[in-house]
């Protein structure tokens, strides 16, 4: 079962996702695009490779898009798909995380992500969940 819901949308492809904390909530917007990236193709290799990611930003809005930016970059850059994320430090200015991925080769690319976008994002709190809609530039 997925973790979010596809958006109708005319160029790009947008979602929502939505969890208990605020650490689930950047943890499975970042799961969302990579299910909606990559489709495993082989059995994965167990050698993984770990990352350090830190962002900064002035809001909880700005720090999410930074957050799937850095890794949409990273892994275009080093070639990998990452599927473990792990959240130490999180809170509306500040993410220090690790993330852990496996070679994108085990992987079929279904869409191309370029980048997430503050085109109709949203972050917000609603009672007892935290939701995020995201639009992302394919």
């Amino acid at each position: 079962m997925k973790n979010y819901r596809l958006l109708e949308h005319t160029a790009d492809i947008g979602f929502t996702t939505q969890a208990h904390s605020l650490k689930g909530l950047f943890k499975k917007t970042w799961l969302s695009i990579v299910d909606i990236a990559v489709e495993k193709q082989s059995p994965i290799d167990r050698q993984k490779h770990k990352y350090v990611i830190t962002q900064k930003a002035s809001n909880l809005e700005e720090l999410l898009v930074n957050w799937l930016n850095e890794l949409l970059s990273m892994s275009a850059a080093l070639g990998l798909v990452f599927t473990d994320i792990r959240i130490k430090k999180l809170n509306h200015q500040f993410i220090d995380a690790e993330a852990s991925g496996t070679d994108v080769c085990n992987y079929k690319i279904n869409t191309e992500i370029k980048a997430a976008t503050y085109h109709q994002l949203k972050v917000y709190k609603d009672g007892f969940f935290w939701h995020a809609q995201v639009i992302l530039d394919v």
